[in-house]
């Protein structure tokens, strides 16, 4: 009898892990729509002049500006966090069901999107403990090429953010990102919507995430550590074409449909 309760109390304490972990999740989500929902709106207005950063970083100085917006960035940053906590258990404590292959697949990604919200989250509490003061240090680019193998490990973080950034326009395309989901109780015509707002949504967070990639790639290529390597300044580049303009608001337009498919994500995520 004593055996069948510790059974019973771990599968309880199982069970309670598990819903921490996904209400982590679904924060963190939230917190990381918010942030491309701020990016998107920055973005639009780069081909007007508008003097602002219209990367990540950019949009978190713009909300720390406003007279509320330090509080919300704090709440953002706690989201993030929440989100690095999230990936961390996935890989610890996920995939279990999955054959090997598969599973150290899943784990590297999870590995990878914790040190990518690690950095955004820090960038966030960072700006927000400034007051969204603009940040003097110089940029990752700059440090590492200074480095004796720096030109080398800029271009292969560039690389890495190209991969990764194409690995996100494949997962709209073919919209894989619905094994993720748990649509079942969400009716056809919200499963449709959820859908198609994925699908344009990871495709314009692959192209505006992938920009930063290449001038990372160029800087190495250049070993010019002034190279600017932002999601900025791509957008700067792209409204200088003919085109460019019309292409930047479709792209805030894409990145507004990540923000809200990440909501979506928050409340449909399967587990």
């Amino acid at each position: 009898m004593s055996d069948i309760t510790a059974d019973v109390s771990r599968d309880d304490a199982t069970e309670g892990a598990g819903i921490l972990v996904r209400t982590i999740g679904r924060i963190g989500l939230v917190a990381y729509g918010l942030v491309h929902l701020f990016v998107a709106a920055l973005a639009v207005q780069v081909p007007f002049g508008d003097p602002e950063r219209a990367d990540k970083k950019g949009a978190l100085q713009a909300v720390a500006a406003t007279g509320p917006g330090v509080v919300l960035l704090w709440i953002v940053t706690a989201g993030l966090v929440a989100l690095v906590l999230w990936q961390l258990a996935e890989a610890v404590l996920g995939h279990r069901e999955l054959p090997p292959r598969q599973r150290a697949r899943r784990v590297a990604i999870n590995l990878a999107e914790a040190g990518l919200f690690g950095v955004l989250a820090w960038s966030a509490g960072s700006i927000a403990a400034k007051g969204g003061a603009p940040s003097t240090q110089p940029s990752f680019a700059s440090v590492v090429l200074g480095w004796p193998a720096g030109p080398v490990l800029v271009g292969l973080a560039g690389v890495g953010v190209v991969v990764g950034s194409a690995y996100a326009v494949r997962r709209g395309v073919r919209h894989t990102f619905l094994r993720e989901l748990d649509l079942r109780g969400a009716g056809l015509r919200r499963s449709t919507l959820v859908t198609r707002t994925g699908q344009v949504g990871w495709v314009a967070a692959g192209f505006a995430y992938g920009v930063p990639g290449v001038l990372l790639v160029v800087a190495a290529v250049r070993y010019d550590p002034k190279q600017p390597t932002t999601l900025d300044a791509g957008l700067q580049a792209l409204a200088d074409q003919p085109y460019g303009p019309p292409l930047l608001v479709l792209l805030a337009l894409g990145l507004t449909a990540f923000g809200i498919y990440c909501f979506f994500d928050a409340r449909y995520r399967a587990g």
